[in-house]
C-alpha cells in the first residue's frame, strides 16, 4: 500500500527502513524519502514505527485500523 503519496513510498519500503535502523519519522525520510513531502503520511509512518517496535506476537488495530496512533 502506498503510504507517502508525494514520493510514492509503500509501507513495505517504510518497514524496510525501520528494520534497517530508522527509528524516527525523520530517519525514515532520510532512508527512503517517505514523509519528506507534505507530511500527510507522518501519522501512518509513526504507526509503522510503533508496530515494528512492538514485541513479536503483539497485535492490535495496526496501521490500517485507525487514523491516529495510540499513545
Amino acid at each position: 500500500m502506498i503510504v507517502c503519496h508525494c514520493k510514492g513510498i509503500s509501507d513495505r519500503d517504510i518497514r524496510a527502513a525501520v528494520r534497517s535502523g530508522a527509528n524516527t519519522i525523520a530517519a525514515v525520510g532520510a532512508r527512503c524519502a517517505a514523509g519528506t513531502g507534505c507530511g500527510g503520511c507522518h501519522v501512518v509512518i509513526d504507526e509503522i514505527l510503533q508496530a515494528e517496535r512492538a514485541p513479536q506476537g503483539r497485535s492490535g488495530a495496526g496501521v490500517f485500523g485507525r487514523l491516529a496512533p495510540s499513545r
